[in-house]
């Protein structure tokens, strides 16, 4: 399963970029987001690995390609499910930045989740465009 979201910030580009790589910021537009740990690797930089925890779940995370402001893509493992997130950035002028993120599942382990997925797909790009739009209100008010 592949989609995209997308959605303007009413922010200048380096802003935007800022909040985004920054770790600690997580709280703040991702609902039950409690940490984020490096187990391998440099903070940011390709091949490093992490692991996510929120509230009800938690997840490994692998950075692909690093090019920020421009682009940003990782892998995303979880026991149920593995994605990937390409996150591109984009000035639109001066105070306003285009935010786009292309997710693609690869893998759903379980009945349950592969039910969910083929059943109700919009479940997951809401959930992302969720989180974008916590985002955008969180980056703007900064």
């Amino acid at each position: 399963m592949r989609f995209s979201c997308d959605i303007k910030i009413n922010a200048p580009l380096n802003h935007v970029v800022d909040v985004f790589k920054n770790p600690d910021n997580l709280k703040h537009y991702q609902d039950g987001f409690i940490s984020k740990e490096l187990i391998s690797g440099e903070e940011g930089n390709v091949g490093a690995v992490s692991k996510m925890v929120y509230k009800k779940l938690e997840l490994k995370e692998t950075i692909i390609t690093n090019n920020l402001p421009h682009e940003f893509n990782a892998l995303y493992e979880h026991k149920h499910m593995t994605n990937t997130m390409k996150v591109m950035f984009k000035a639109l002028s001066e105070n306003e930045t285009q935010y786009v993120s292309e997710i693609e599942y690869t893998k759903f382990n379980g009945l349950f989740i592969k039910l969910i997925a083929k059943l109700f797909p919009s479940m997951f790009k809401k959930q992302v465009y969720k989180w974008m739009t916590q985002f955008k209100i969180y980056t703007e008010s900064l």
